[in-house]
């Protein structure tokens, strides 16, 4: 009988026993369900079983990994739900989960259905059916030809092509009752854990709305995001124009050689968005401040420089300016729980100064503008002076551009909001989504390690705070902005991946963030590299991987 500590304790299991039945006397000492846990540091799903001594931790919903398992286990019960209506039109019929939008995750029907408020009722009440009689999961490796068999009998072609490239001669499968399919992740082990959920139409989709992380026992009412809504749909179009809606169309171009006409439609796509917003831009005639505000590694700086230069096409002068050079100084720089310096919160900024300096621009005065010298911790004047004619307009670029409090003081007719992301379109297949944190994350641990010598760790570490700052300070206003940018590029993982592989291979396993490296790669195992040859200088990727025409190094 193996032998495990379960906190602090010593317990003897039959061999065989399954996790989920050793955990379950150990639920109503949690808030949140236990929906994974540690065994001897590894992650383990609940329905496998115990074959030796160890020791057993437990993850909740309330933990990114566990609440991850609880939305791809609601994201398979509506693919089934959709199938098991629309059976009788066999494999024509399928589902793809396209983006989220707050706490919902929007998802496209084909095969000639049209959705209906009736239809997600239908599809509401059938996913309940699922729950309620607690439909198990199921998992087995299978080899990869056979895998890619069943995927052939469901209609799945996007799997058989994104396994086409798969390195590994096996595949983990998921079953439930007959149904098959592949999770990139841990999936709970039956239905009945996932008893909060709610499908309603949406924009000629479904919604599937689940509970935040952050508050699992209560079901928020979907919060409209049409502007948001808008930019996400439009990158999914993007991808439809060049024949790229998963990570398998994206291997198969770039083994054709096609790759590069590719890039550069993707390009003149975003450049033409890029000539949009400024044409927006030229069309208020008031306006001066031009801000522009988004999360950790959205491409902010590259984006402020082309549409610079789209705006000099209207006949502008624009003048990019960084908020970041009006931190307070450093002994006047809030301090985080733990004792480091926060320049995320707005009270870093000298918001006062700020507003005066701009008021005086506005008013036709002259200004020596400020530089914020990180190393000696204070603002330092080098003599740079601006004045604003008739023609001329700012570019503000920093995180809280879009906090009415950092331009409390200046008229709003004078204002242009700009909100930019890196919002994920690609997937890996057609239920399995490419998170826009990763790719952010991955952006940024290649521009640390370029520019500031971090290692992955580092970024890996700090990466958590970065989140909760954003969820703070910039993610609430994101709603107020006049135009949104989608800074993703379809073909961008595929040329982060050669840096990004070896920066995550140099993490320990004795390192706390050694299971998160491992994730990652995992995930680029999905893509063919590419290199950066026919990325242009002026594509917002070079901020990251380096080149970049505009030398935002």
């Amino acid at each position: 009988m193996p032998t495990v500590m379960i906190k602090g304790a010593i317990q003897q299991y039959d061999k065989g026993t399954t996790f989920e039945s050793i955990v379950k006397k150990y639920q109503e000492q949690y808030n949140n369900s236990i929906a994974l846990i540690f065994f001897n540091g590894k992650m383990k799903e609940l329905n496998k079983r115990l074959e030796k001594d160890g020791v057993i931790s437990f993850i909740t919903t309330k933990d990114s990994a566990g609440y991850n398992s609880y939305v791809r286990t609601a994201e398979m019960m509506i693919v089934k739900a959709v199938r098991d209506i629309m059976k009788e039109q066999g494999n024509s019929v399928h589902v793809k989960i396209e983006f989220t939008l707050g706490n919902a995750f929007y998802c496209s029907v084909h095969g000639g259905i049209r959705v209906t408020d009736e239809f997600a009722v239908r599809v509401e009440e059938e996913m309940k059916k699922i729950r309620d009689r607690n439909a198990p999961i199921y998992k087995k490796t299978y080899p990869i030809d056979d895998a890619i068999e069943i995927f052939k009998r469901q209609g799945m072609h996007d799997k058989e092509r994104l396994f086409h490239y798969r390195r590994s001669s096996t595949i983990n499968v998921y079953n439930m009752e007959g149904y098959y399919d592949y999770f990139y992740g841990y999936m709970l082990p039956s239905a009945g854990y996932v008893n909060l959920f709610k499908v309603q139409a949406y924009n000629g989709g479904l919604l599937l709305i689940l509970p935040r992380r952050e508050n699992p026992f209560e079901l928020e009412e979907f919060e409209e995001q049409q502007s948001l809504f808008e930019q996400l749909y439009l990158s999914t179009k993007w991808g439809d124009l060049v024949n790229i809606s998963n990570v398998g169309d994206l291997n198969d171009a770039i083994c054709s050689g096609s790759i590069s006409d590719m890039i550069l439609v993707q390009e003149a796509l975003q450049e033409r968005r890029i000539g949009e917003i400024a044409a927006q831009i030229f069309e208020r005639k008031n306006t001066k401040f031009v801000l522009v505000a988004g999360p950790s590694s959205s491409g902010k700086t590259t984006f402020s420089h082309r549409l610079a230069v789209q705006l000099r096409s209207f006949g502008l002068r624009p003048h990019i300016i960084s908020m970041d050079n009006y931190f307070v100084n450093r002994e006047k720089t809030p301090i985080d729980i733990d004792g480091n310096y926060n320049y995320d919160v707005i009270e870093a900024l000298d918001i006062d100064l700020f507003n005066d300096d701009m008021l005086d621009l506005l008013e036709g005065e002259t200004i020596e503008l400020p530089q914020f010298d990180f190393k000696a911790g204070k603002r330092v004047y080098k003599g740079k002076y601006l004045k604003l004619g008739e023609d001329d307009i700012l570019i503000i670029e920093g995180i809280h551009g879009l906090n009415p409090k950092s331009t409390e003081e200046l008229p709003d007719e004078n204002k242009f909001k700009i909100y930019i992301s890196c919002m994920t379109s690609l997937n890996i297949d057609e239920h399995n989504r490419i998170p826009s944190t990763d790719a952010r994350l991955l952006r940024r641990m290649v521009r640390d390690a370029r520019t500031r010598g971090y290692t992955a760790q580092n970024t890996l570490d700090m990466w958590p705070n970065v989140r909760a700052g954003e969820d703070q300070n910039i993610f609430p206003f994101q709603d107020s902005a006049d135009a949104v940018f989608n800074s993703v590029l379809i073909y961008e993982l595929a040329v982060i991946k050669q840096f990004a592989e070896p920066l995550l291979f140099n993490v320990r396993q004795n390192e706390p963030e050694y299971y998160e490296s491992k994730r990652l790669l995992k995930f680029l195992e999905y893509f063919v590299g590419v290199d950066t040859s026919t990325v242009p200088g002026n594509s917002l990727l070079r901020e990251f991987v380096g080149g970049s025409c505009f030398g935002n190094e």
